[in-house]
């Protein structure tokens, strides 16, 4: 879960890899580096910290036409200067950064390195220290290849060769690259936001393939050394382009991007009522009779939301596995399943280990992602778009709301006397709204929060976001949060409950309100601190936090906009830095 960035041309190479680093930062941001050709040497320049270290140590350096740089999420190794890329070989004639993980690098590492003493405790290490060795009697070309031959895992890589500075080799397996293309040159990154304002073109780069990118042309071949032509797309800039504006954080800014990611989607899937979803698509729909919903974390709680939506519409089973288990277990299907893969970057490596064994199986998959050029989204029979623009801030926000919105047009598609459009006007505008309170938010959420851990309860939708909401809630803020069905309590978890413990209760389903309630007074009675967050048709004058209602099939995507926001300032409030929590990094590109 790292960036890549490279850059050979015109330009001062330095000033591009910084660039699109700071826009990969989200990838991770244990350490950084470059290594750049100055004068007629290359040299690298590394530490841990963040991109602002990088430049504040890179001010000095001579402008140069080539050069490769990386930001970290550890893997292999602890965070350190030595862990960190680029990677040297033994001699100082390679240089290499890398995303991705090299499963059998300790085989490698018996087989070709027992006489040599290893600088860092990394796999990427390895791997250019066995290309090295196979250079003693071939080409660096053919040494490349019979090392990736070799690998098992996932890599996207650039290197560069200190006897020959005319060139970077890249190659791609699993984890994303893209080449871009200009008048002044290529940029090379692992995605598309680092190619932006610096490339016209671009070329995602298929499986198991290498690319020799040289100033003026670029030479493309598989690793059994048989040519592939490019065929390039076009970039447009203001898809991929991210400012703050006046927000102090980029996920405060991409919560109140929510009901604009709304009405987007009404627009790109709407021509006045009618959904504009593919017949494929919903044949596949109509001929399936089983359907499945793989995702991982706030990907994996879209679908739980979704699922109530598919199964009252389209009357159907509907599923949601966790990918990472059902990468490795493949439980007992129906005859004709369909899968749904949601993912926010569609490079989820869980996720793709799941698409390769689903595609053995010849069974139909439907990619719901915000990057249409994603690994996910190319590889799937059909892939549909959230239009949520870029998501900065590790902990997602938006693309959770438009995962959540985009499956219940796909619901409508097959379904009968439904105005999804409507419904989904009425949540724009009722998220305008639950937007407008974050003043008590702040005031509530400095008030309840003031434990080592909290509670979400709820029952139907409102538990599905108790489970976001818990999560978001520990991700940033680091407070061990548990998201409970309200009705699970008193079968042992009410255990927990002691005096001042925070417990939200959400409530916005009717039918199961006063059920809530009951479970609230519960813990109420044990000394717990409460709060209550409720639509209004099911409101009561005491509750804290009172919003528009919506369809019932719909509340999750009100629900989930305070317990964001409450995220949000128990972070800020305790000093954290909200977009890039520890540990953590925003696209999961490894198993």
């Amino acid at each position: 879960m790292c960036g890549i960035v490279g850059y050979i041309g015109k330009q001062n190479a330095k000033d591009i890899i910084l660039s699109g680093l700071s826009r990969l930062e989200y990838r991770g941001y244990d350490s950084a580096g470059l290594a750049i050709l100055e004068k007629n040497t290359i040299n690298c320049y590394k530490d841990i910290g963040r991109i602002a270290h990088l430049e504040s140590i890179t001010q000095k350096t001579e402008p140069s036409h080539l050069g490769i740089g990386h930001t970290r999420w550890a893997t292999h190794g602890k965070v350190t200067k030595d862990n960190a890329h680029p990677h040297i070989s033994g001699s100082g004639r390679f240089f290499v950064v890398h995303n991705g993980v090299i499963e059998n690098y300790k085989e490698l590492e018996l087989t070709y390195l027992n006489d040599l003493t290893l600088k860092s405790q990394t796999d990427t290490e390895v791997l250019i220290q066995v290309i090295e060795v196979l250079t003693n009697t071939m080409s660096l070309k053919d040494a490349l290849r019979k090392t990736l031959l070799m690998v098992k895992g996932s890599y996207a890589i650039l290197i560069i060769d200190k006897k020959h500075p005319d060139v970077i080799y890249a190659a791609k397996n699993k984890s994303p690259l893209l080449l871009g293309k200009s008048e002044d040159g290529f940029t090379l990154g692992s995605d598309l936001m680092a190619l932006a304002g610096y490339a016209d073109e671009y070329y995602a780069l298929e499986d198991e393939m290498i690319l020799e990118v040289k100033k003026a042309q670029v030479n493309a071949f598989d690793l059994d050394d048989q040519q592939k032509t490019l065929t390039y797309e076009p970039v447009v800039l203001d898809d991929f382009l991210s400012e703050l504006g006046e927000h102090d954080h980029y996920m405060m800014k991409e919560m109140h991007e929510q009901p604009s990611v709304i009405r987007s989607i009404i627009n790109h899937y709407y021509y006045e009522k009618t959904p504009i979803i593919s017949d494929a698509i919903k044949n596949i729909f109509k001929e399936s009779d089983h359907i499945y919903i793989l995702g991982a974390g706030t990907s994996m709680h879209a679908g739980l939301s979704g699922k109530s939506i598919l199964e009252a519409l389209i009357e159907k089973p509907v599923t949601v596995l966790n990918a990472s288990e059902f990468a490795y277990h493949t439980p007992i299907l129906s005859k004709k399943p369909l899968f749904i893969f949601l993912s926010q970057s569609g490079e989820t490596a869980d996720l793709r280990a799941c698409l390769v064994n689903i595609k053995k199986l010849n069974h139909p998959i439907i990619t719901i992602s915000n990057v249409k050029t994603s690994t996910l989204a190319r590889e799937a029979n059909f892939s549909l778009e959230i239009f949520a623009g870029p998501e900065i801030a590790v902990a997602s926000t938006k693309a959770y709301t438009a995962q959540i919105a985009v499956l219940s047009v796909l619901a409508e598609q097959v379904s009968k006397n439904v105005d999804m459009k409507q419904k989904l006007s009425r949540v724009a505008q009722a998220m305008d709204h639950a937007l407008s309170l974050q003043d008590d938010y702040e005031r509530l959420t400095k008030k309840l929060l003031t434990k080592r851990n909290a509670f979400y309860i709820g029952r139907l939708n409102d538990y599905t976001t108790a489970l976001e909401a818990s999560l978001k809630l520990k991700e940033i803020s680091y407070i061990q949060t548990e998201g409970f069905a309200a009705g699970e309590l008193k079968h042992g978890t009410i255990a927990l409950i002691e005096e001042g413990t925070p417990v939200i209760a959400i409530i916005s389903q009717e039918k199961i309100a006063h059920n809530t309630r009951s479970n609230l007074e519960e813990v109420a009675s044990r000394g717990a601190h409460t709060l209550v967050i409720a639509t209004d048709n099911v409101s009561r004058e005491t509750d804290d936090i009172i919003l528009n209602h919506v369809d019932p099939l719909l509340t999750s995507l009100i629900t989930v906009i305070p317990t964001q926001l409450i995220a949000y300032y128990a972070a800020l409030q305790r000093g954290y830095d909200i977009d890039k929590p520890r540990n953590l990094a925003k696209s999961v590109t490894v198993e």
